[in-house]
């Protein structure tokens, strides 16, 4: 595959239009630009990324294949019926995170995300909505290490990137088990840990986009590293 050189502003074209006639017979009709400005792009990105993480998170890695979600939605229990998607999104996942990764249900531990979309693209970690297994986990890891997940999210420079956690799905009260008076209790109200930042069209369009990502993934590490230690998944110094 050859190496990424950028997304053209095309490629909001095309979801635009999307976004308009969402239906099989306008998506098939213009396949080609999904190929060319979309897809395709994406795609490159993702190995481009890939061979940067290994120099800042080598446990992280990008698959064309895995990385990359699809276009098409899941309706089977959506009052939506649209089938495709109005944007599109990438994860860079744990390597040892097991199969399933690249599913739309698959967690793959913490890791990295890019989303681009006519209406805002973004950046960001963490992991969302993991499955109670793991939220059971982060749960304990954050009555153990209280003190150390505060140093990550409450630092000023985190704080100035990325800002404060995504609040979706947060419990009003801490989970059974735990009072409104535990030292832990505002962080177990949340069932997802993550946090992002927007990119500009400028930065998304532009042919230095894998480096843009690498210096935000970069300072997102230690956040995704405490969350991958709480799910026993490890460190690597190395590929």
């Amino acid at each position: 595959m050859e190496g990424f050189t950028q997304f053209s502003p095309k490629a909001f074209t095309f979801l635009r239009g999307l976004t308009k006639h969402n239906r099989k017979e306008w998506f098939e009709e213009h396949r080609a630009e999904y190929e060319q400005y979309l897809k395709v792009p994406l795609a490159q990105l993702i190995e481009e990324v890939d061979v940067q993480l290994a120099s800042i998170a080598p446990e992280i890695i990008g698959s064309p294949k895995k990385s990359a979600f699809r276009i098409h939605r899941d309706v089977r229990f959506s009052k939506d019926k649209s089938p495709y998607k109005t944007h599109v999104a990438c994860w860079f996942f744990h390597r040892d995170a097991g199969h399933g990764v690249g599913g739309e249900a698959a967690h793959g531990g913490a890791g990295f995300y890019f989303h681009l979309a006519p209406e805002g693209s973004f950046c960001g970690g963490g992991i969302w909505m993991p499955p109670r297994p793991a939220l059971a986990k982060i749960r304990q890891a954050l009555v153990d290490d209280l003190e150390g997940w505060e140093e990550l999210v409450t630092d000023k420079a985190f704080r100035r990137r990325f800002g404060d956690l995504d609040t979706e799905g947060m419990l009003t009260r801490p989970p059974r088990g735990f009072t409104v008076d535990h030292p832990s209790a505002n962080w177990l109200r949340y069932q997802s840990f993550t946090a992002g930042c927007e990119l500009s069209v400028e930065e998304v369009t532009s042919p230095k986009l894998p480096q843009t990502l690498k210096r935000h993934f970069a300072a997102m590490t230690p956040f995704v590293r405490w969350l991958n230690g709480a799910l026993g998944l490890p460190v690597s110094t190395r590929r």
